[in-house]
């Protein structure tokens, strides 16, 4: 049975600055499918994500995405989210004064209604916090505080796969969620991860390591280089650029 099309790139260009970054994309991803995104420093990838979240400091010059049969690109950044992208920051930001508890009901209220459906009341938001919060293994205390603020590099990622948890998206992009992690909450991240995922989740993972990889196993393997997707396979493409590096086996 064939998959159900969740994302299809076609000659995707963009700029940032008036540079060129992205030289024509060609990507496709089915509903449920991983893909990885590997490539050296400078290659696009994270350009890549901010295209697909709307980060309007780039431009498109060229191509197309249709996301769920729908332009996306005719879609402002609120309306991708509230179809059900995620982007798990490489470097999350803090927001003073603001609450994870307010931020992440306003947030999961809004989602709703989007959807058509009534919003979540204080107690059923709570209920909903703590299901999330046993799901990964992760305690309330981190939520009762700002968003972000003070928080290691860990916990920023951990909070950021559990805000995913409760947004439940359809598309996740990880844009290098490793980054400044150590091995152990590598693990806790990537195995939360895997705990929300859905069968019908589809995912971007943009990593310059195979070690993510490990946890998190891609359907597909894609090498971005000089703002194209050079060269693609399965899992043990991963294995073969930890072992060649990138010059190695781009041509």
């Amino acid at each position: 049975m064939e998959k159900e099309l969740m994302l299809d790139i076609r000659g995707l260009h963009a700029s940032v600055g008036g540079k060129e970054i992205l030289r024509g994309v060609d990507l496709t991803i089915g509903a449920g499918e991983v893909h990885a995104i590997m490539g050296p420093n400078g290659a696009g990838k994270s350009t890549l994500s901010a295209v697909l979240t709307g980060n309007p400091a780039y431009e498109v010059t060229a191509g197309s995405i249709v996301f769920k049969g729908k332009d996306l690109l005719k879609m402002p950044p609120e309306q991708r989210a509230r179809e059900g992208i995620f982007l798990s920051f490489q470097y999350p930001v803090e927001i003073p004064g603001v609450s994870m508890v307010n931020f992440m009901r306003t947030a999961v209220n809004e989602k709703r209604a989007y959807e058509g459906k009534e919003a979540l009341s204080a107690t059923e938001f709570l209920k909903l916090k703590r299901e999330k919060e046993a799901l990964l293994g992760i305690t309330g205390k981190m939520q009762n505080r700002a968003v972000n603020e003070g928080f290691s590099g860990g916990e920023k990622k951990k909070n950021e796969v559990f805000q995913m948890a409760m947004l439940e998206p359809c598309f996740a992009i990880l844009d290098e969620t490793d980054s400044g992690l150590d091995v152990d909450a590598l693990r806790v991240v990537a195995e939360g991860f895997n705990k929300i995922r859905k069968a019908d989740t589809s995912a971007i993972v943009i990593t310059h390591y195979e070690r993510l990889l490990e946890y998190i196993q891609p359907d597909y393997v894609h090498v971005l280089s000089a703002g194209r997707i050079v060269r693609s396979g399965g899992a043990d493409l991963a294995k073969e650029i930890d072992l060649k590096g990138f010059d190695g086996i781009v041509e």
